[in-house]
């Protein structure tokens, strides 16, 4: 009997490939079906048990076309959570389905991983599994708490069609359950304003804005991630910059600046998946989060992504904290405001849990505790000194965009590689050029203050 050998490279990119227009597809689908579920399907029309019903009808129709059975798993661990809440008292309910739900998921993760084939691709149905396990742990904690309204239990259609909605199960973004009811009930459009009649009247006046330029922008915003997408990830692969030939010819600041052109490279994947979510969730009529201070409508409720502000970001945190927005309020959420013992490591240690079982997971984001304390000590020590005037601030905005996107690239290369080995090959070749960085420390801080001194110095004479 012939044994079977290692799957051909080509197949697996073949197999690759084709999940990904499945996904592309499915979300087009998704977004033609919002559309029509916002006009045919509106609240004025149709009773929230309707639309429950379909949305939820829907986001399991898409789950089988992309994941097969596998989708049973979104099942599965909805039952499980459910059946928890129920059960479980009040007062340890959150605890109880926090350790099941994210359980659950690792589980899955770790047989997706390591029983079916190690490094080759298969379907990744665990991708949907972390957005519920988001949806689920915020409603126990919102019931917990008592935030947020939610003051009852929801019906089992009413939790899958949380849970589950066609709108977000491929991917996302996450919301509160009191924002997901309201967009389902038609309350999320009323806002009160004070009508006078006779002086003292108050008048509930319900305003519906159209989504159509939110959607049609952030269509435009996707179709030009995806062309610099597949116009410059195969010219910059990321696996490059551990080159033997590449490390050992290229002078340092040309492998920086190749790192950080991959990442830069990498990046409009993830703005176009996200961007073209929220425009899904938009085109349905979720989303709306108000109005600007020009009357125009604001649809970024449930966004989770500024793009501008990761680019330009100055800071570590402030480049997380435009990052994947929803899974940073989740995790601030249930962790980071909870944790009474060192909360940052926590928070990044459950990051890398939820994330999965490769272990490029968990040496990013260990990394980017460390770097996360570095940048408020810098913050700290340094930024005063560059207060003084604008041109000093712009240098030090200057500076620290540049350290920023240096320390993101060092930071996430991990957990683009994945394998330890390739990840640890990385952090050899360049962890001697930031110990040499790490040594002159002090001798920077130093002459920032003399660099800063000499210029307060000339602006004074220039003002006599």
């Amino acid at each position: 009997m012939a044994t079977s050998g290692p799957t051909p490279a080509f197949l697996l990119s073949f197999v690759h490939l084709s999940m990904q227009v499945n996904f592309v597809a499915c979300q087009l689908f998704a977004l033609l079906m919002a559309v029509w579920f916002r006009i045919y399907l509106h609240p004025d029309k149709t009773s929230p048990f309707i639309r429950h019903f379909v949305a939820t009808l829907l986001g399991f129709y898409l789950a089988l076309f992309c994941f097969g059975w596998y989708s049973l798993h979104f099942l599965v661990q909805s039952g499980l959570s459910y059946g928890v809440m129920i059960f479980a008292s009040l007062e340890h309910m959150h605890k109880y389905c926090f350790i099941v739900t994210l359980g659950y998921l690792i589980c899955c993760q770790i047989t997706r991983v390591y029983v079916f084939d190690y490094g080759m691709y298969s379907a990744d149905f665990t991708g949907p599994m972390m957005v519920i396990t988001q949806k689920i742990t915020s409603m126990a904690f919102e019931i917990h708490d008592g935030k947020k309204s939610v003051i009852r239990m929801p019906s089992l259609l009413e939790y899958l069609s949380y849970n589950c909605n066609f709108m977000g199960i491929l991917a996302g973004p996450t919301c509160s359950y009191k924002e997901y009811t309201a967009f389902i009930e038609g309350t999320s459009y009323q806002q009160l304003q004070l009508k006078n009649v006779d002086g003292k009247d108050v008048k509930l006046i319900k305003t519906e804005p159209s989504p159509k330029n939110a959607v049609i922008s952030k269509l435009c915003t996707c179709a030009i991630c995806l062309v610099i997408y597949l116009s410059l990830y195969k010219l910059l692969p990321v696996d490059y910059s551990i080159n033997d030939s590449f490390v050992s010819s290229a002078p340092f600041y040309l492998q920086v600046t190749y790192l950080y052109l991959a990442m830069l490279a990498l990046r409009p994947k993830y703005y176009f998946v996200w961007t073209l979510a929220d425009a899904i969730n938009n085109a349905a009529g979720f989303g709306f989060n108000g109005y600007n201070k020009d009357g125009s409508p604001r649809w970024d409720l449930i966004s989770n992504l500024r793009i501008l502000d990761i680019e330009f970001a100055t800071s570590f945190k402030l480049f997380l904290d435009n990052w994947n927005i929803q899974t940073a309020h989740w995790l601030k959420r249930v962790c980071y405001e909870r944790c009474p013992v060192n909360p940052t490591a926590a928070t990044f240690l459950l990051s890398a849990m939820w994330h999965g079982v490769y272990p490029g997971y968990y040496l990013t984001f260990v990394t980017g505790i460390g770097m996360t304390m570095a940048a408020r000590a810098v913050r700290h020590n340094i930024r005063p000194y560059f207060l003084a005037s604008d041109l000093s601030k712009f240098i030090y905005d200057v500076l620290t965009w540049v350290c920023t996107q240096v320390a993101i690239c060092y930071t996430v290369v991990p957990f683009v590689l994945l394998a330890v080995g390739p990840s640890l090959k990385f952090y050899r070749y360049v962890l001697i050029h930031h110990l040499i960085l790490i040594s002159r420390y002090s001798s920077v801080v130093l002459l920032c203050r003399i660099i800063v001194a000499q210029m307060i110095h000339m602006e004074s004479l220039l003002i006599v």
